[in-house]
């Protein structure tokens, strides 16, 4: 018996996204024998994929595929953290991966993170009615990036690591909403009510915040990066070691918010209110201070 021909024959390789991995076919079939790559490499389907290199192309990232390829031969899941898992999770899902995706969600529930209730598409269609509320609803990790979102009520909800770039939120209310480490990246934020959320590590640059009301939010390490805040309520917000470097603070209230090693580099806060605010441990290098409200202010 030839042993170095029946390797070779069991043996696959495989190009997931310009990634390369070597493994076999039982490998791929024994542990989840209903997911698609089972399916693909139990003989019942013609390759038509196959590089003359002998590499099976998948048009998938490959960056978690080594935890797949592991899962299949060992049964054990990787422990990841969000966004991670929130990725791995994804992959199972297109690979149908089911045991897979079942540890997974069941790691996230032990973990607190929980995955979100609504789908983009559940999203959208509630938002062609007159009066939409997603109070208290976990909203996690989404993408409802570019939507007409005005007037939409998210108070209370889990909003974390989701993507609202270039989303329309005018009018739109987060009041005690957690939203960690969501993307609102050039979004339309104006006259919105973020009263006592949590926004830590947000990416807000570029925003538009004329008059939103922040106060009692925090916002340690954010990026407002180029965000237009004229007006803007941030009355006792927590802006440690956030990045407001060019941002535009005309007229913003900042009464009692925490400033530890904030960045206002280039920023314009004219006429901002800044009455018995601790400054030292800011950066103001050419910052436009012109009409500034500063009585009292710790410098």
């Amino acid at each position: 018996m030839d042993t170095t021909s029946e390797l070779s024959s069991s043996m696959v390789r495989l190009n997931i996204g310009g990634k390369k991995f070597c493994t076999t076919i039982d490998t791929l079939t024994n542990r989840e024998p209903d997911s698609m790559l089972a399916a693909m490499f139990s003989g019942r389907h013609a390759m038509s994929n196959e590089s003359k290199t002998g590499y099976v192309f998948i048009d998938r990232d490959g960056k978690h595929f080594r935890h797949i390829l592991n899962w299949l031969r060992d049964g054990i899941a990787p422990t990841l953290s969000d966004p991670d898992c929130s990725e791995l999770l994804r992959e199972a899902d297109y690979y149908q991966l089911l045991g897979l995706k079942e540890i997974l969600k069941a790691s996230r529930r032990e973990t607190g993170e929980v995955e979100a209730e609504l789908t983009r598409v559940d999203i959208i269609k509630c938002i062609q009615s007159e009066r939409v509320r997603f109070r208290g609803v976990n909203l996690s990790g989404i993408d409802l990036s570019k939507l007409d979102l005005s007037l939409v009520d998210f108070s209370y909800a889990c909003l974390r690591n989701v993507f609202f770039s270039r989303t329309n939120l005018q009018l739109a209310k987060f009041r005690d909403a957690d939203a960690e480490g969501s993307i609102f990246h050039n979004a339309i934020l104006r006259e919105c009510e973020f009263t006592s959320a949590n926004l830590r590590g947000a990416l807000l640059a570029g925003t538009s915040l004329q008059s939103a009301n922040l106060q009692d939010a925090c916002l340690v390490d954010c990026s407002f990066c180029g965000a237009d805040l004229r007006s803007a309520h941030l009355q006792n917000a927590d802006l440690t070691n956030a990045n407001l470097e060019g941002a535009n603070l005309e007229g913003a209230n900042l009464k009692g918010a925490k400033l530890s090693n904030a960045n206002f580099k280039g920023a314009n806060l004219q006429r901002a209110y800044l009455r018995h605010v601790n400054l030292r441990e800011a950066h103001l290098e050419g910052a436009n201070l012109g009409g500034a409200n500063m009585t009292g202010a710790i410098r």
